[in-house]
């Protein structure tokens, strides 16, 4: 039988950690918190390298990648307003599996590395929440894998954007327009520019979206969930 479409499984939520914690312990991190802006395109932190410390994204949209063996990014998730970056790394004590990119000009509260652990040790409803947070973003890792890895360009072009119609949704605004290059679109997608062009001129012929230059409106989600809906 299958279950009902659901963007949420793609996303790990924007509800921070930290407004779960108790009040002694969310001052400890905003005391260590520094607010740092960064410009479009300018590399966060590189695959291969040791953590410096957690990212708190408070303005714009960074996006997570790989390279592949032929040298091209390949987009793993897109990072929205107050969702969390690098924590993973630090608390296992590896390098970072994936490269971190602005896709705009940012704003972003970083805890250094040894603060941050500091109080790691000393709070247990952070350890807890952290636990439940790795949880969560390992389901959406593997929902997201599982479509793109598998399912149909088609089907694929539909939930990236589906995705990215919550990733740039503002408040409870009912029409959102989608401002990403084709380029990054199709690296999400796992497919090229020219295929990625094609779905997005049959969506446009099919009225489910509809473009103004490079920006895209989704004009009819339902649609474009249902053929998303592969389970």
């Amino acid at each position: 039988m299958r279950m009902a479409f659901t963007v949420e499984k793609y996303h790990f939520g924007t509800e921070s950690i930290f407004e779960r914690l108790p009040v002694k312990d969310l001052k400890l991190l905003k005391d260590q918190m520094v607010r740092m802006e960064i410009k479009k395109d300018r590399v966060l932190f590189r695959e291969g390298n040791y953590s410096r410390g957690i990212y708190i994204l408070r303005k714009g949209k960074i996006k997570m990648f790989q390279l592949n063996k032929s040298g091209e990014e390949q987009i793993i998730y897109i990072y929205r307003k107050g969702e969390i970056l690098g924590y993973r790394p630090l608390l296992s004590h590896e390098v970072h599996a994936v490269s971190a990119t602005a896709l705009d000009d940012c704003v972003i509260s970083f805890i250094p590395k040894k603060y941050f652990l500091e109080i790691l040790e000393r709070s247990l409803p952070l350890s807890r929440s952290l636990l439940t947070n790795l949880a969560h973003e390992f389901a959406v890792w593997v929902n997201t894998f599982n479509v793109l890895a598998q399912q149909p360009v088609k089907e694929r072009v539909a939930l990236v954007l589906l995705i990215l119609n919550e990733k740039y949704r503002r408040n409870n605004e009912t029409q959102v327009t989608i401002n990403l290059s084709r380029d990054n679109m199709a690296r999400y997608a796992r497919t090229t520019v020219e295929t990625l062009a094609r779905m997005l001129r049959h969506f446009k012929d099919e009225k489910l979206i509809k473009t103004e230059g490079r920006k895209i409106i989704v004009l009819r989600p339902a649609e474009l969930a249902k053929i998303a809906e592969f389970y």
